[in-house]
């Protein structure tokens, strides 16, 4: 192949105005502090010369906006697309360091969710007036095959457990098989023991769980081999498959998500006190005003988010059947505390209604990210899914930030 006789520079492998300049002048602004101090190899000394973590994460982030979720796929475009060749500038990047960062920053990530919610909210671009909440199931690496009983998951540990001695026993004797092969023949069964051991330890807690609930019916628990943390669960399309739950609490005026969680709870009840907490925590303040849809209306939570000063809308269960039956759902309760009694009376009231229509404004987020190709993780693990739900939140918020400083400058 003949050399290319006018070859680009690389600062024009990209037009002016192209977002992934915006994208890297965005990144540039992130704390990288923290994952600096974790860098071994300096100048001067031994070892290879690491990625700048300010790259991989410019890398992502453009990859999220793109929907690529497959690091050997980012990769590719690394070498094959200009945007991404115009932010690797020159550097070799691999799949195993662009999958390793992806997954392994995530308290790095939660902090600059956090801190850019804290810059908006010191420039005045959102506050934390009216913050509603929304579950996103997202399909997880393991296929409803994977579910299995304690009963099977003991044999199946037995076997690994075999597998692993009878791989130890043989490479402890003289052998033909290469050392990087057998690398890999101890990491597969080391992996699986693992796996099977973790499965064995999470089908005790759904068991447990069960029982609770009703007696007799631990016995049907079951937990995946292939990803033990993963549950089935309830999907858009209403089919049932393994999954997670992502939570994400955003203004409803700006749309900026505030609150990040992934749970693999199948339900959004219960997830509200939590919600809120974080974000207090967080941010140092608690949401006026709780948007969330029925499926967070239990009474625990509601007593749990109003008790703290925050005026919860959120439905009243069957209401509408109570109303064709004659009774008013909106009515005191016997027994029920003050908290409950007032929020039961602002949802049948025309203004608590009209208010409510405002919740489905949260919907935009979670709408976005499934634009972005979040319907299902190929990593597997709640603190790895929670990572890629978090490059989500930091690529929205970004993009958000520009957004509203721009209209900012407008008005």
């Amino acid at each position: 192949m003949q050399p290319d006789p006018n070859p680009k520079l690389i600062d024009d492998l990209v037009p002016r105005d192209h977002i992934v300049r915006t994208v890297w002048s965005l990144v540039e602004k992130l704390d990288f502090a923290p994952l600096y101090v974790q860098i071994k190899a300096v100048e001067g000394h031994a070892g290879r010369p690491p990625v700048d973590p300010m790259l991989l994460t410019a890398l992502w982030v453009y990859a999220t906006i793109e929907g690529i979720a497959s690091a050997r796929f980012l990769e590719k475009r690394c070498y094959d697309c200009d945007p991404y060749k115009w932010l690797r500038g020159g550097v070799d990047v691999g799949y195993h360091i662009l999958s390793d960062f992806r997954t392994n920053q995530k308290d790095w990530l939660e902090q600059q969710v956090v801190g850019l919610v804290a810059t908006m909210r010191a420039e005045g671009l959102i506050d934390l007036d009216q913050i509603g909440q929304d579950g996103l199931r997202i399909r997880a690496s393991a296929g409803s095959g994977s579910f299995k009983k304690e009963e099977k998951l003991n044999a199946l540990l037995d076997e690994a457990q075999q597998r692993w001695d009878q791989l130890q026993a043989e490479f402890a004797d003289e052998s033909d098989v290469s050392r990087r092969e057998q690398e890999a023949q101890e990491r597969a069964a080391r992996e699986r023991l693992e796996r099977l051991q973790h499965a064995k330890q999470e089908v005790q807690k759904l068991q447990a769980a069960r029982e609770a609930r009703k007696k007799g019916d631990g016995e049907q628990a079951r937990a995946s081999t292939t990803d033990p943390e993963a549950r089935r669960m309830k999907m858009p399309d209403g089919g049932f498959r393994p999954g997670y739950n992502a939570q994400f609490a955003t203004t409803l005026d700006k749309l900026v998500i505030v609150g990040v969680d992934v749970t693999n709870a199948g339900t959004d009840g219960g997830q509200m006190g939590p919600m809120v907490e974080r974000i207090n925590a967080q941010q140092g303040e608690l949401p006026d005003q709780y948007y969330t849809d029925g499926g967070f209306s239990t009474k625990d939570d509601i007593e749990e988010v109003g008790a703290r000063g925050v005026t919860v809308f959120t439905p009243v269960k069957e209401a509408e059947r109570q109303e064709k039956e004659g009774k008013d759902p909106y009515a005191p309760r016997s027994g029920e505390g003050p908290i409950l009694t007032q929020w039961r009376q602002r949802m049948g009231t025309e203004e608590g209604k009209q208010k409510y229509k405002q919740r489905s404004k949260c919907e935009w987020s979670n709408a976005q990210v499934r634009n972005r190709g979040l319907y299902r993780v190929l990593v597997r693990g709640l603190e790895k899914v929670k990572a890629v739900v978090l490059w989500h939140a930091l690529t929205n918020n970004l993009l958000r930030m520009v957004a509203l400083r721009a209209q900012r400058s407008i008005g």
